[in-house]
């Protein structure tokens, strides 16, 4: 078996007795992608901070090319492209002046390599533009491609959809599958846009609180996004009581509307429509659906009621 290119032991961030990360084992193979999921605060980027050297565990170890050494740390991360929290973007500078100067900073030799980014990301158009000038969307294009430089095997990518718009979300989706497929590189990254993760990732790590809840691949994690019932009616409490009395279930979710989500009878619908009528439950939304990532993290963590 392929050692990991990237692994986590027991990790543990502390902040004056506050535990920001406990007992984190995570293990990355070559050329997939990584979703991370929490909520602000979850642990994110403490962990993608530890990663990249930008802060220090507690306790724990971690590994870089099956390397633990601080020395070998050091020289693993230059394997490694990362963008954690802002871009490193020089507002007074275009495009190809930032990225002219953070391939300097990394010592790279290579002629015309910060054209070849820019076309990579889609701001090969920008020209003498200064990037402050640039919208949000397009300096998350740069921090990427600022990341690009060198051909880094590991990626670590906080929040890169922030701010983009449908088509900018799509192009940056192509690209970070473009990277894992076409060029083997290990992709973790971090987004709030948990539809899009989603469709992106091949593997999912779910934080809450400092601690791993579950680490799934995308078939596991299709397994366990379950269909359910939408109802909804003019009575909303007393269809949760014939559901909890008559039905003998307490399988279901409320909705901020009061519509409810029911988990059981997906297969007996017609054992729950004659129950509903029976008890004079005149319903006006009756559809089966499938949870989305977001919705099957909510319920992981116990915040969808």
């Amino acid at each position: 078996m392929t050692a990991p290119v990237l692994e986590t032991r027991k990790i543990t961030k502390t902040y004056q007795d506050v535990h920001a990360l406990e007992d984190v084992s995570i293990s990355l193979e070559r050329g997939k992608i990584y979703g991370l999921i929490g909520q602000n605060g979850a642990g994110k980027t403490t962990l993608m901070r530890l990663i990249a050297g930008l802060s220090f565990p507690t306790s724990g170890e971690l590994l870089l090319f099956d390397e633990s050494s601080q020395q070998a740390l050091q020289k693993n991360r230059q394997r490694m492209g990362c963008m954690i929290e802002n871009p490193s973007i020089l507002g007074n500078m275009n495009a190809k002046d930032n990225l002219h100067v953070h391939k300097q900073m990394k010592g790279l030799k290579e002629r015309n390599l910060e054209q070849k980014v820019l076309e990579i990301v889609g701001l090969s158009h920008t020209g003498k533009k200064k990037a402050k000038d640039f919208s949000l969307g397009m300096r998350q294009r740069l921090g990427i491609a600022i990341t690009l430089l060198g051909n880094p095997e590991i990626l670590l990518l906080d929040e890169p959809i922030n701010g983009l718009d449908p088509s900018g979300i799509a192009e940056i989706r192509q690209l970070i599958r473009q990277l894992a497929d076409e060029h083997q590189m290990t992709i973790l990254l971090s987004s709030h846009h948990l539809a899009e993760l989603h469709q992106t990732a091949d593997q999912f790590i779910i934080v809450n609180k400092g601690k791993v809840l579950k680490t799934l691949r995308h078939s596991e994690l299709e397994a366990q996004i379950d269909k359910h019932i939408i109802l909804d009616c003019a009575e909303p409490e007393r269809l949760q009581t014939v559901l909890k009395e008559a039905l003998h279930t307490d399988n279901f979710i409320v909705q901020p509307d009061k519509s409810i989500k029911l988990y059981d009878f997906i297969d007996q619908k017609e054992v729950l429509s004659k129950a509903l009528i029976d008890h004079g439950i005149v319903i006006t939304t009756f559809a089966t659906q499938e949870d989305t990532l977001e919705n099957y993290y909510l319920r992981l963590i116990g915040g969808s009621q």
